[in-house]
């Protein structure tokens, strides 16, 4: 079983910084893609940034200059560092990795329970 825990989230000012972590622990053999997603109410859920094992990173146009994703391979953990957050980056945001738990399985994609980002105005 490979759990994903987000922690980092909370209430910031516009204008103001968060960093998001997630930790990914259990029978992990390997972590290919690390990704982060956020849904706001109402809305569907989005791909925000992600990072590949090698940490090549892709950004969604509304977040390129602000936020940064990264990752510590040997702790298993990716992290979203968001700087200048705005009020529509007001979200749940979800960590999502794509797990291998031996050398003969496939990777798996597995999501975090999600930590709430508000900004207010």
């Amino acid at each position: 079983q490979v759990q994903l825990v987000e922690s980092g989230g909370g209430l910031v000012q516009a204008g103001g910084s968060l960093r998001l972590s997630c930790a990914a622990s259990g029978n992990i053999f390997s972590i290919n893609s690390m990704a982060w997603y956020r849904q706001a109410p109402g809305k569907q859920r989005e791909l925000v940034a992600t990072i590949s094992s090698g940490g090549n990173t892709v950004y969604v146009d509304s977040v390129k200059g602000r936020f940064t994703i990264s990752r510590d391979n040997a702790k298993n953990t990716v992290y979203l560092h968001m700087n200048s957050l705005k009020p529509e980056d007001t979200s749940v945001y979800y960590c999502n990795a794509d797990v291998k738990v031996a050398l003969i399985s496939r990777y798996r994609e597995v999501w975090g329970q999600g930590t709430l980002v508000t900004v207010s105005s």
